[in-house]
């Protein structure tokens, strides 16, 4: 917000709001050929009657369909009327969302020029190199060649393929190789096991467009070593694409280049093989030892009883089970070839895979520390205001060469909490070797709560999210004077006139009487909320004892507590604090009204004439800079924020927190990518709510949904 926008005396006369795009007209004005293509297309089909009917069966159909018999006669012409038309009606509920997603894609990336080259040389490719690999093929008189090169087709999937090839290059990683992977599996098993001339056409274009953009500068990345993930990931993939042939071999017929298939399995069969590969696949894909082992057992089966069939070949020729070694040839070979294929990939890549099964025994490969290890690292590097958190009984501490990472371990996912505690410069190193500990022991990496230090120094293809909102107080020349201070200046005046005085101590050393009054105090506030008391970046007032910590107290002339703060020093270095940071919050009910302002600004006195730079009064969760730019993933924290906001108040809190006329630091989450975040938003509310049920997240859940009476 700036200044402007902030001051109630600001000319809100030329302070316009930007007007908010029509969606839909944006749509329209970015991928004008993606539309138009699309309405030609119907506009033909209703024009010609193929809207209802086949245009196969339409007279005038080889004068505008593509393949070797429209060239031969000379009709070079349907390269350019080939796209407009479907063979059959139906195909419109398939190509749709392909055209429109695809080419509406690269369109929306590159533009409409750009985009109508691509998709116009990715059909002229696909249909003129299928044509010129069936003449070439056709000479050696293979039965589904010369069935391929009587066969005409119409379509845009070429052109549409290679538009959406060119668009998954845009993408940051690992999306990029996921979507390619989906692309290639696709078409690669399409074009091998059902082979009709559409399936070749596809392949053709697919692989020219793969080549093209990861030839072109503009789409080229440096290559390397597959990371750990990328070996499970493809590995997942390889497995996924056999479990997809083996029920390809069990149910659907076809006559495709491996042979003509009719298959008669039971769903029995079908289910035994599904289940088995997809345990083991999904096994693979997060890195466990066993489902490795389980992948070559099964692999090495198969191989072996390809090997037996393969034997028997002959036999069953001279018997007259088979009428050529080719009826049963194809059918072996391909999935053999993909099992050795996958076998010596996990074989290779064989460091990824060496997760153990138990929860319990997947330790990290790196020094672990101890606490007090820990606390000695924070205060010769320092950190951020929430550093000190780390040293908080429900985290691990990982070392890094002299710095120290904290994180805690939640459904699969390792939380960094904050930043690392690194010498300066050293805050990549420290991600770097946290990532690499974590993948190797099967868990989801990724921090929270970090600043800008970390959000610069993350790996390469993190990415980041604002998740709260850090609001710190300068300490030197603090003065409660002027028109904004009207509040906190009120509630100090108004506990001397009743007779509330502030006192700042260290909790553990008082008296039994005050630490039961604030016992009690918290654990009425906790009984209202109907859930546990939150955890992770929330203290309780055990953490209010711990010696290093601060407690404000605001007391009444009767010795009764009306409200209680705690601050965690933060450590600049060298053993130097710099500031506080403001954690438990709690006040009595019926007690001294604006007890918190007067508590803060008193703790903010107290800590401005020792002489430190500054009080953090904390980041609220799932509260985040009302400026910053909303992406998807911040439209969904938005949400969740909205739901929970009933039952802790976070906004309620932030809004509180700007009677302090705070500057503010966004705090981030840091992640590899969209795809760990429902796990990562599990991990989180395991962290934050480690003793909550699901009896009592479904009851609160309820509560909140529930309309007021």
């Amino acid at each position: 917000m700036t200044d402007a926008a902030a001051s109630p005396d600001a000319d809100t006369t030329q302070q316009t709001p930007p007007r908010t795009p029509n969606r839909a007209l944006t749509i329209l004005r970015r991928t004008p050929f993606t539309i138009t293509f699309v309405l030609l297309m119907l506009v033909i089909a209703a024009a010609t009657g193929t809207l209802l009917s086949p245009a196969a069966d339409k007279p005038w159909f080889t004068d505008v369909a593509t393949g070797l018999p429209a060239f031969a006669e000379g009709r070079w012409w349907t390269l350019f009327t080939s796209p407009f038309f479907v063979d059959h009606p139906i195909v419109f509920l398939t190509l749709a969302p392909l055209v429109i997603g695809g080419v509406g894609w690269a369109e929306w990336r590159f533009g409409s020029l750009r985009t109508m080259g691509l998709f116009i040389a990715g059909h002229i490719v696909g249909v003129l190199g299928a044509a010129g690999i069936l003449a070439i093929v056709v000479q050696t008189n293979w039965a589904w060649a010369v069935r391929l090169s009587e066969t005409t087709d119409v379509g845009p999937s070429c052109g549409a393929f290679t538009a959406l090839v060119f668009a998954i290059a845009t993408l940051p990683a690992p999306w990029r190789l996921r979507g390619r992977i989906i692309i290639v599996i696709w078409i690669s098993i399409s074009v091998l096991y059902l082979g009709r001339l559409y399936d070749l056409e596809h392949a053709v274009a697919m692989v020219a467009a793969l080549i093209a953009s990861g030839w072109l500068p503009a789409f080229r990345h440096p290559a390397g070593r597959p990371s750990e993930r990328e070996w499970r990931l493809i590995g997942f993939a390889g497995l996924i694409a056999i479990g997809v042939i083996q029920v390809i071999d069990l149910i659907v017929p076809f006559n495709g280049p491996l042979g003509e298939n009719h298959p008669v399995a039971s769903f029995v069969d079908v289910a035994i093989d599904v289940v088995v590969i997809t345990l083991v696949a999904n096994g693979v894909r997060q890195g466990y030892r066993i489902a490795w082992i389980g992948a070559l057992i099964v692999g090495a089966y198969n191989l072996v009883t390809a090997a037996l069939a393969l034997a028997v070949l002959p036999v069953l020729v001279d018997v007259g089970a088979l009428d050529s070694p080719r009826d049963l040839l194809g059918i072996v070979i391909a999935p053999t070839v993909f099992w050795f294929a996958i076998m010596v990939f996990l074989i290779v890549g064989r460091g990824a895979f060496r997760v153990t099964l138990r929860r319990a025994h997947r330790k990290l490969p790196a020094e672990s520390l101890s606490q007090p290890e820990t606390v000695e690292r924070i205060k010769r590097f320092g950190g951020g205001t929430i550093s000190w958190m780390v040293t908080w009984p429900a985290n691990r501490y990982m070392a890094v060469d002299e710095g120290v990472v904290g994180y805690q371990a939640h459904a699969g996912v390792a939380i960094m909490l904050g930043d690392p505690i690194m010498p300066s410069g050293a805050h990549s190193t420290a991600f770097e070797r946290f990532t690499r500990a974590t993948q190797q022991a099967g868990l989801i990496p990724c921090a929270f709560s970090a600043n800008r230090i970390s959000d610069d120094a993350k790996p390469e293809g993190w990415r980041s999210v604002i998740v709260a909102e850090d609001t710190i107080v300068d300490l030197p020349g603090l003065k409660f004077t002027g028109k904004a201070w009207n509040a906190v200046r009120t509630s100090i005046n108004k506990a001397g006139r009743e007779g509330i005085e502030f006192r700042m101590v260290r909790l553990a050393e008082e008296p039994w009487n005050v630490l039961a009054q604030v016992r009690a105090i918290s654990e009425q506030w906790t009984g209202d909320k109907g859930l546990p008391e939150m955890r992770f970046t929330l203290g309780t007032v055990e953490e209010a004892l711990d010696p290093e910590a601060y407690v404000g107290l605001a007391v009444d002339a009767d010795g009764s507590l009306h409200g209680v703060t705690s601050w965690l020093p933060v450590y600049g270095g060298d053993g130097r604090i710099t500031g506080w940071t403001l954690d438990l919050m709690r006040r009595r009910d019926g007690g001294f009204g604006p007890v918190m302002e007067f508590l803060i600004a008193s703790s903010a006195q107290y800590f401005a004439e020792q002489g430190y730079d500054f009080v953090s009064l904390s980041g609220a969760p799932l509260v985040r800079p009302e400026d910053a730019e909303a992406g998807p993933v911040d439209q969904v924290l938005e949400q969740l924020g909205g739901m929970i906001e009933p039952l802790y108040g976070f906004k309620s809190l932030h809004r509180f927190k700007q009677k302090f006329n705070p500057r503010s630091e966004p705090l981030y989450l840091l992640y590899r990518d969209e795809g760990d975040l429902p796990r990562i938003g599990i991990a989180l509310t395991r962290a934050y709510l480690p003793d909550a049920s699901l009896r009592d997240l479904v009851a609160s859940a309820a509560s909140v949904a529930k309309p007021a009476s």
